[in-house]
Formats: structure tokens, C-alpha cells, sequence
């Protein structure tokens, strides 16, 4: 296949490294890594397998035009998900070319990790749940009279590791009525005792992410493990469901399942108690270099599951201005089940 790569993490994958100011081009068994005079000596460095081009900051498509044409090639494959409308006109500019649509190829080529890659996905985990852990810790010993934004803002610092590590994304920290968005953004309202705490985050180890939710209630034993106990009992009934759900999602997760069941297995055990018009995303999501990826574990998914394809479990039950639980493990498939890896 002969294709054209902007994407960051598309091109990592490709040659080992990858920049903000970067094109990667593929013919055959040729590769070529394009990028600036700023970049030059660290792409000489760790690029593997491709030839490192220079490329003129000020028309970057120059060289990659020269390059296609001296290839002779007559189609070029591309995902439209990587390019404004401008910069593909002016890559395409002058150039007879067959340009081939293909939405996310590079993550379907890189759906079924390696075993390397899922060596650094074990280790990016490990990292993120002892962050869980570290997390718990202050909360229980800081973390009375804290304000949402000031606990995500420390939620970042010890994810981070205080800069030893990056963000798999925004972690999002959430109390009660406001853990009941999926996405909540961090609000002035303060951390009490027996409040519910939502907290979804992950980190980055050489560049693969973790990701994982815990929702738990805030006392002096707070623990980001999934044996959470809540005074409320309304509280505690919707966190069993969707504990069941998500155990049920995992127990039908393995090799030749379609994603859509692993969905349906989760969601039946939600709808049963009620709940169903409340679990209002899919079920989960491929995890790899970028947060998500494929495949899509969702009820409208064609994707079936193959032996070290990694993702997210995560079944949902969001009660409108009242609360939310979320609970979160990335899992990796196997002939037999799944390995989890938090």
C-alpha cells in the first residue's frame, strides 16, 4: 500500500518517532520522513526504518509533491481525519494523482497490539492505578474542604508524577450531581465527607496510555479498589449495577466475540434494574497510542474481537442532577477471557 501519514501517533508507529511539523510518505518499501530544519537532528536520531527528508517550513507539501511525482506512483492512500481542507489542497496542488480515501487506516493496522507494545500498556496501567492509589491518599488526608477544580488540579500534579510522566488525557474529577455528566468539567463545589467521587484518568508510559475509572465514596477509608460502600442506599444500588454490568461485559469479552455482544452484555444487566435510558454511552473503546482507538465496544460496532486487541470496559449509569458512577478497567483479549490490567 502506498500511503501518506500527518498524524503524530501514526507516524510513531510507523518509524519511531514524530513531531508537530511532519509528513510521512510510504511507496512501497520506501519510506520517507519530511520535517523541518528544527526537528532534523532528533529524526536522524531515532527514526527507524525511513529516509529523513528536509522539508521547507514555508510550503511543507513542496518536497512531498517531489517526492510522489519521482515515485511514479499513480494512487496514494490517506485518512481525510488527518488534514484541513487547505493543506490537502495544497498537497494536491499540480499533482496527477489517484488520492484514496481511508478513514483511521493507520489504527486498524495497528488494532492487535505486539507483544512489546502490550508489555509498555501493562506497565502504562501499573503506573496509573499506583496514581489512583497516591490519589486516595490525599484525598483522604487533604481533601476535606477542597473544591473540584483545586482536587483536579492536584489530580494532575500526582498523575503527572509531578512531571516524570504525561496525561493520557484530562483527568476528570467529579462530585455527586456533577459526576453524573460523562465528561464533567471541576466546579467550586467542595469535597465532603460520604459525597460520591468519580475520578477517570490515566497516564502515558513511552508514549501508550492507561485509562481507567473508579467511583468511590469520600471517608477516612477512602480506596480506589471497586469494593466501594456508600451510606446512601440509592447511591449503593446503581454502583452494584453497574459493577454487575461491567462484570458481566468482561465475562463475554474474548477472542471471536463481537463487540456489540460484550456492549449488549453490560447494558442488559442496566436495563433490567431500570436504568437503561441511563447508560448513555457505548461500552468502551481500543486504547493504544492515542485514548481511543479501535475497536469500538458499542452496540452498533461490527468489530470482532481478536487475540491482543486492548480495550476499555466501562458501563455507566448518569441520574440527572443527582449523581453518577462509572466504573473502568482496560482490558486485554485472549483466547480464553480477558487479562486485566486496570
Amino acid at each position: 500500500m502506498n500511503y501518506i501519514l500527518k498524524d503524530e501517533n501514526a507516524v510513531y508507529h510507523e518509524c519511531g518517532f514524530s513531531c508537530e511539523s511532519e509528513i510521512f510518505l510510504k511507496f512501497g518499501s520506501e519510506s520517507y520522513f519530511l520535517t523541518d530544519a528544527r526537528y532534523l537532528t532528533e529524526a536522524k536520531e531515532f527514526i527507524k526504518n525511513a529516509e529523513v527528508v528536509l522539508m521547507d517550513r514555508r510550503d511543507p507539501f513542496k518536497v512531498a509533491r517531489a517526492l510522489i511525482r519521482k515515485s511514479g506512483i499513480k494512487s496514494l492512500v490517506y485518512n481525510p481525519l488527518e488534514w484541513s481542507v487547505n493543506e490537502f489542497e495544497s498537497l494536491n496542488s499540480k499533482l496527477l494523482m489517484n488520492f484514496k480515501q481511508h478513514i483511521n487506516f493507520s489504527q486498524k493496522k495497528r488494532i492487535i497490539k505486539s507483544e512489546d507494545e502490550l508489555q509498555i500498556l501493562r506497565k502504562a496501567a501499573k503506573l496509573g492505578a499506583n496514581a489512583f492509589d497516591s490519589f486516595a491518599k490525599f484525598i483522604q488526608k487533604e481533601g476535606l474542604g477542597l473544591s473540584e477544580k483545586r482536587a483536579f488540579h492536584e489530580a494532575q500534579n500526582i498523575f503527572k508524577n509531578f512531571g516524570e510522566l504525561e496525561l493520557s488525557f484530562e483527568p476528570i474529577v467529579a462530585l455527586d450531581e456533577n459526576a453524573a455528566k460523562p465528561h464533567a468539567l471541576p466546579s467550586d463545589k467542595i469535597l465532603q465527607k460520604d459525597m460520591l467521587l468519580l475520578l477517570d484518568a490515566g497516564v502515558k508510559y513511552k508514549r501508550y496510555c492507561s485509562d481507567r475509572t473508579r467511583t468511590v465514596n469520600i471517608s477516612k477509608n477512602i480506596s480506589m479498589d471497586k469494593n466501594s460502600i456508600f451510606k446512601d442506599a440509592k447511591k449503593q444500588k446503581i454502583y452494584d449495577t453497574v459493577l454487575r454490568a461491567q462484570e458481566a461485559s468482561i465475562k463475554k469479552a474474548k477472542v471471536g466475540v463481537g463487540a456489540s455482544d460484550i456492549d449488549k452484555a453490560g447494558r442488559e444487566v442496566i436495563e433490567k434494574a431500570g436504568y437503561g435510558k441511563y447508560f448513555i454511552h457505548s461500552t468502551g473503546h481500543g486504547v493504544g497510542l492515542d485514548i481511543h482507538e479501535l475497536p469500538v465496544i458499542g452496540a452498533r460496532s461490527h468489530d470482532v474481537i481478536e487475540e491482543n486487541m486492548v480495550f476499555t470496559i466501562e458501563p455507566g449509569i448518569y441520574l440527572p442532577n443527582e449523581f453518577g458512577v462509572r466504573i473502568e478497567d482496560t482490558v486485554i483479549a485472549k483466547s480464553n477471557g480477558v487479562e486485566v490490567i486496570g
